[in-house]
């Protein structure tokens, strides 16, 4: 059989399965996956994949954004609207989180010693 031959049968077998079960098997590989991406995670890069994670959001915002642009009432917009809400929690929250874990970090100053 040639190269195109079972590629077409790959793409063939690929495409009748049923879609939930392709979907549902994408979901657990990134569940497991991102369990174990952020487990190992040291806590010394904590402050930074925070700051990343920030900036993963405002991306989710621009796509609510596209989502609750639309001039109909329906659903997209009303989930439009609340991934804008949720992701602009996630973003503040993250920015205050990220900024009290830094100032832990920063040298304390001295205290003058009165009579010296």
């Amino acid at each position: 059989m040639s190269t195109d031959k079972l590629a077409a049968k790959a793409a063939e077998a690929a495409s009748s399965g049923d879609p939930f079960i392709f979907m549902f098997t994408v979901f657990v590989l990134a569940v497991f996956i991102g369990f174990f991406v952020v487990w190992s995670v040291t806590p010394a890069l904590h402050s930074p994949l925070m700051s990343v994670t920030n900036a993963v959001s405002s991306v989710i915002i621009v796509g609510a954004l596209i989502a609750a642009g639309p001039a109909d009432m329906g659903f997209s917009k009303v989930m439009g609207f609340a991934a804008v809400i949720l992701a602009s929690v996630n973003i503040f929250g993250g920015f205050i989180v990220t900024n009290r874990m830094l100032a832990m970090f920063k040298k304390k100053p001295k205290k003058v010693e009165a009579g010296k």
